[in-house]
């Protein structure tokens, strides 16, 4: 077994997997440790957003998430009836895909295997020691024990990331104040509607089909059973009986592959960064599952930082380029932590104001900036960085940390394609729209992490601009 690498990452879920995925295209070592000896079997995320699939389409990817789930054209805050549309936004995915995580995780394993990550199933990460020039991981499993060494280590290890605690990163927020909880169960009575959700003075319940043409999700905050501890095995039957009381019928729930109870501690790490460790997902930032954004906020964070550590492990950038993760993700923490707990109250609002708060929420949301303002939170279709913070992209412009629509290009041969198309081998793009134009870079940049190319584009968004520089994650660096 090799015990050297360029980079270990703790956690083999969807976050450390598409890191993974990320640092070995760019042709770094990288080894992956998770504690479990295969792969989880239950789903806790069953949403892929419009963002994350154009992560994924930048890597060549969307198809195979495409042809395994199903596009839902609008999203929901806080259970409101009224929807988040994303159809403003300019993106090939004004959507979000129905896809449960066990799917998605599968995916995500065979494209790090089909790249050649090493994945170290059954090791339980124990120890982290600073040796000064790198990390020594300690992990114990059914072989015995190991030490990892490497000059990088990244916790994407959940919200009880061993890695954040023996680095000393204080994970602050809220405690738990309730439980909520879930049942995969086969229901015996057709649904009204495909999904049902409510929140009413006696509850709040969502419904909706699992994906496998068999299960369905029941989630159920009951306020009669929300002071029950965590870690009291939930039955079948206290979760049909807060069912019936909430939506009048439990619809015939039975034979549960899963039942759990989760709560709404909201956490984030104080820094993602400490030396040569780094936190993402969830390791780095918890809250109640709302609006699907823990898993998709994750793989963006990894994203953010596969290609920033790639750089600088190859000594292709210098070390200061890890500061900007924390200084572009970190905000995108904040906000995540502040409107989950937002809809935390909403989906609370049981009390007669509870009520009152909540429609006039609905009437709020009927504003199409309102709803856009939200709807952009939730897909990650708004995410900016540098220059961009703060703007919208219905203003026509493109800022240095826009994120750069999939606009179609002529190539100077006459091939039509995608812009995405272009960033498929993880590398910079240089983009010539007129002859000779060059776009700035960074001193450190070389030319044998940058793709060249000429090409001509009829969208307005390009109007204006004779180059372009887009980072590896689909973000404009610089224009000309």
């Amino acid at each position: 077994m090799k015990n050297e690498h360029d980079v270990v990452i703790v956690g083999a879920g969807p976050v450390g997997l598409w890191l993974a995925c990320e640092l070995k295209l760019a042709g770094v070592d990288v080894a992956l440790l998770d504690r479990r000896d295969e792969p989880a079997r239950q789903s806790r995320a069953l949403t892929i957003h419009g963002r994350t699939l154009e992560v994924f389409a930048l890597r060549g990817l969307e198809a195979r998430f495409l042809g395994s789930g199903r596009p839902i054209p609008t999203g929901h805050y806080g259970v409101l009836d009224t929807r988040l549309d994303f159809s403003p936004f300019r993106s090939r995915y004004p959507f979000t895909l129905f896809i449960p995580q066990v799917t998605t995780e599968a995916m995500l394993e065979e494209r790090a295997r089909e790249l050649g990550v090493h994945i170290m199933r059954g090791w339980t990460a124990v120890g982290l020691e600073d040796a000064g020039a790198d990390v020594v991981v300690s992990a114990e499993g059914k072989e015995g024990s190991i030490r990892l060494s490497a000059s990088y280590v990244v916790g994407a290890d959940g919200a009880r990331s061993i890695v954040r605690r023996e680095t000393g990163i204080p994970f602050e927020g809220y405690p738990a104040t309730q439980t909520l909880v879930l049942g995969d169960v086969v229901l015996g009575e057709a649904l009204p509607k495909p999904v049902i959700s409510s929140v009413n003075p006696h509850g709040c319940a969502m419904i909706a089909p699992l994906g496998d043409g068999v299960h369905h999700r029941i989630v159920l905050l009951d306020p009669d059973r929300s002071a029950v501890a965590q870690k009291e095995p939930l039955t079948l039957d206290e979760l049909s009986a807060s069912a019936r009381k909430i939506l009048g019928s439990d619809f015939g729930a039975a034979d549960a592959i899963w039942l759990s109870r989760f709560t709404d501690e909201t956490r984030l790490a104080r820094t993602y960064r400490k030396g040569r460790v780094l936190l993402a997902g969830d390791a780095a930032h918890i809250h109640m599952p709302a609006g699907g954004q823990g898993m998709n906020v994750g793989i963006q964070d990894a994203m953010n930082l596969g290609w920033k550590l790639a750089a600088v492990v190859k000594g292709a950038a210098p070390e200061g380029l890890l500061d900007s993760y924390e200084g572009e993700r970190r905000p995108i923490g904040e906000r995540l932590y502040a409107n989950t707990l937002s809809q935390t109250a909403l989906v609370s609002a049981f009390s007669p104001s509870g009520q009152a708060l909540r429609s006039t929420m609905e009437g709020l949301l009927k504003i199409p900036a309102v709803n856009r303002l939200l709807a952009g939170e939730l897909s990650g279709f708004d995410v900016a960085y540098d220059e961009a913070v703060g703007r919208i992209e219905t203003d026509g412009r493109l800022y240095p940390g826009s994120r750069v629509p999939d606009v179609e290009l002529t190539t100077n041969e006459g091939e039509l394609a995608g812009l995405h198309s272009f960033l498929a081998d993880g590398k910079w793009l240089h983009l010539s729209l007129a002859e000779g134009a060059a776009a700035p870079r960074q001193d450190w940049l070389g030319e044998q992490d940058v793709r060249g190319l000429r090409a001509s584009a009829k969208d307005e968004l390009f109007a204006g601009y004779s180059a372009m520089l887009i980072r590896p994650d689909g973000y404009l660096a610089s224009a000309a």
